[in-house]
């Protein structure tokens, strides 16, 4: 069941009505339902992979959280009679424990999301096919990048006591099977999601007129642009398209995928909010970025965050990078001051890569993504003084050409996830050098892309919408606090939305409202 599709709209006004309707203590229970029937309408032979993970969640939990109260029991009724040097050694035991407990939960949820992934990835999603590797068709099952890592994030969080275990199971199956997340996140951490899903906020009517009116911009992000504009993309991606032609195609799948992916976050975000529970943010404009490293402070956000907590940080300040910071400090300078950052950097963006996907395609997007960032990091100082030299970073004009170049070099990098063979990626690039077609512009190949003249007027409009909406956020905030104080403004703007969506959604032949592009993930 898909964000787009009239069968969620139904179960959505169900679960909403439901929940507000019943006593507070029951709330949890209920979305708990909702959560399973939303996940069973995708396959029951998913099931048993969320539960496994559920359920492996819960014991390791427990388990640590048990010792970690023997801990503070033994020491505190020996506090006078053990030494410091006893004390240490005592929870250095401790630790050892529970890091076996946690390596081996991450190791079997680790293992099963690795196999899904394998899985889809050629040449065995083909050889799949009706023989005798039929089980692999089972595929990825919904939403397993983002619960898993979400819940992987909850059980490294009781290991570095940072957070406590849930005690009850179906409280925490909750917090696991959350379905507003499943399909496309954000990832949350258990100790700001979860007392939210079992508080049972009463009803609060700016939440909830918010939290609608976010999840129609949501559709109206997918539907009206994202969706729209995939027929280009799905075009342009033919062999044909060189030069100028690959340049088109960066810039529309940056507009799809930023279409399809905020347009889904912002349904997620909006339900949530309805319900009185709020998911963090996942994107910031990113836009408006003006390097690379600030795009990533605004671009998923959520699972940015999650791999700087439980993958650069612990491999950075590991004792083998402190030893390697040591030793080559004194043979490389500053540089080798850095360097286990940058080790830490490489392994953190290989990991986000084949997150994405395991072809080669994705671990190059993530190792091109670490090398701008360390490249850009070691020539700083040579920017700053060529920015001061010249007084650039006062001039307006120079700031819009940081965000320029920043779209262009994120497009250039975001388009590989488009070509599982890295060598036709390096052969449209190279394209870009040597072709210089510009005659596609305007000797009709445009009206050969699957849109006719009104997609392109309807896009036209839909993205300068979006532009001035993102522009009016970044220079003033919440366009949604500006319209709560003019009623009639607001509910004018609301009902054109809505007919916009309804009758400008792309739901022409061939549609499929649920191929969010996230959902491979």
């Amino acid at each position: 069941m898909q964000f787009t599709t009239v069968s969620f709209l139904l179960f959505a006004a169900v679960v909403l009505l439901g929940y507000f309707l019943l006593p507070k203590k029951l709330r949890w229970v209920f979305l708990l339902g909702a959560n399973l029937f939303f996940y069973l309408w995708a396959g029951v032979q998913y099931l048993g992979f969320i539960l496994l993970t559920a359920l492996s969640t819960y014991v390791a939990g427990l388990l640590m959280d048990k010792n970690f109260q023997k801990q503070d029991a033994f020491l505190a009724a020996n506090k006078q009679t053990l030494s410091r040097e006893e004390k240490k050694e005592y929870k250095a035991k401790v630790k050892t424990k529970n890091r076996v407990i946690m390596a081996a939960c991450l190791t079997v949820n680790f293992a099963v999301l690795a196999v899904c992934k394998f899985c889809l990835a050629e040449p065995f999603s083909t050889m799949a096919q009706g023989g005798s590797l039929s089980f692999l068709t089972l595929g990825l099952p919904l939403g397993i990048s983002f619960y898993m890592f979400q819940s992987m994030g909850y059980v490294v969080d009781i290991y570095r006591t940072t957070d406590k275990a849930e005690k009850n199971p179906l409280k925490l199956l909750l917090f696991v099977s959350y379905f507003p997340q499943l399909i496309q996140g954000p990832i949350s951490k258990h100790s700001e999601l979860a007392p939210q899903l079992t508080a049972g906020k009463g009803f609060d009517g700016k939440a909830f007129s918010f939290g609608l009116q976010r999840l129609l911009w949501g559709f109206f992000k997918k539907l009206v642009i994202a969706d729209r504009i995939a027929a280009a993309v799905i075009a342009l991606r033919g062999p044909e398209f060189t030069g100028v032609g690959f340049f088109l195609l960066t810039v529309a799948y940056a507009i799809q995928i930023y279409g399809d992916f905020t347009g889904g976050i912002d349904m997620a975000v909006g339900l949530s909010q309805a319900l009185g529970i709020t998911l963090p943010e996942n994107f910031v404009r990113p836009f408006f970025s003006k390097n690379i490293a600030e795009y990533w402070r605004r671009w998923h956000i959520s699972l940015g965050e999650w791999m700087k907590s439980y993958i650069f940080y612990p491999i950075s300040v590991s004792s083998p990078m402190l030893k390697l910071s040591k030793k080559a400090r004194g043979k490389l300078g500053n540089f080798g001051k850095r360097l286990p950052v940058y080790v830490a950097s490489v392994a953190t963006w290989a990991m986000t890569g084949i997150w994405h996907g395991i072809t080669p395609n994705f671990l190059l997007w993530g190792m091109m993504n670490c090398f701008v960032i360390v490249v850009s990091e070691e020539l700083n100082p040579l920017y700053e003084k060529f920015h001061n030299r010249f007084g650039l970073k006062d001039r307006k004009w120079y700031g819009i050409f940081e965000i320029l170049r920043m779209f262009v070099l994120m497009n250039l990098i975001r388009i590989v996830d488009l070509f599982p063979k890295v060598e036709d990626y390096f052969s449209r690039m190279g394209s870009l050098f040597t072709t210089f077609n510009f005659n596609i512009l305007w000797d009709g190949t445009m009206m050969k892309l699957g849109l006719t003249t009104l997609d392109y007027g309807i896009l036209a409009v839909g993205i300068v919408v979006m532009f001035a909406v993102s522009l009016y956020q970044e220079k003033k905030g919440s366009i949604r606090e500006a319209l709560w104080e003019k009623p009639v403004l607001r509910y004018i703007l609301v009902f054109v939305l809505l007919v916009v969506v309804l009758l400008m959604g792309s739901y022409g032949i061939g549609y499929n409202a649920s191929s969010f592009i996230y959902n491979q993930f």
